[in-house]
């Protein structure tokens, strides 16, 4: 049996699913793979899958700030971000700020992404998912060592690991507030769901590199923290 991880997608926690996966379809173009009424996943032409899960009181992330933080969002390619940027206002998402090649905006749960410019590229890509830590390197390397991989880029602003045709960024915030999963008053924004193939194996495995198990679990499935408090499933699928 492998005890090292496969990323199979991350999840956002949003209030109504159905909704959120209509927002991002029309967004992106992508495919809906999966729509069961409490959860909802997308397919991009490159196999990336990003769910959301509904959840009662879903408490919106604010960004900026650590009050309500965003603990993760979207980085999207695109040939043109100003005619993207206003496409995705156009469909609900509130646009938040500006940079020097990229525009950040809220969808309609209140979940930041980015609009990424690359030139020729071809409708939306999904470039990274990005997660916020109060250092960046020692979770990278942590992913890194679920994955069974090594750790791709590793400086002052981030790292970046590298998996499966997936890549997990993690950018450094100052004064972070990691999410508290199950309490409601620190709730989760996203998670990620990783494949394993003995599940007990990779729990141990899991723990020994630094994550923490939480309440909760199934036949086939166990939740943890990794070491910034970012909730994630092992799952044999």
């Amino acid at each position: 049996m492998d005890e090292t991880g496969r990323y199979e997608l991350v999840a956002f926690d949003v209030p109504d699913a159905g909704a959120a996966a209509r927002f991002w379809a029309d967004l992106t173009g992508w495919e809906v793979v999966r729509d069961v009424g409490d959860w909802a996943t997308l397919r991009a032409p490159d196999g990336q899958e990003v769910a959301f899960q509904q959840v009662a009181d879903h408490r919106a992330p604010q960004w900026p700030g650590q009050e309500h933080p965003q603990q993760a969002h979207l980085d999207l390619l695109v040939d043109g971000t100003e005619a993207a940027a206003q496409r995705a206002v156009s469909l609900g998402a509130t646009r938040l700020a500006d940079g020097a090649s990229w525009v950040t905006l809220a969808d309609p749960a209140g979940h930041p992404f980015d609009l990424c410019q690359k030139d020729g590229q071809e409708g939306v890509g999904l470039y990274a998912v990005t997660y916020d830590a109060p250092d960046a390197s020692a979770l990278a390397h942590f992913y890194a060592g679920l994955f069974g991989v090594k750790v791709a880029y590793d400086g002052p602003e981030g790292a970046m690991v590298t998996t499966d045709g997936h890549t997990l960024m993690v950018q450094q915030v100052q004064e972070y507030t990691a999410p508290r999963w199950p309490d409601p008053q620190h709730p989760q924004q996203a998670h990620l769901d990783v494949l394993v193939d003995d599940l007990d194996t990779a729990v141990a495995r899991a723990l020994e590199l630094g994550a923490t198990e939480l309440p909760g679990g199934g036949d086939g499935w166990r939740t943890l923290a990794d070491p910034a408090g970012h909730p994630f499933d092992l799952t044999t699928g």
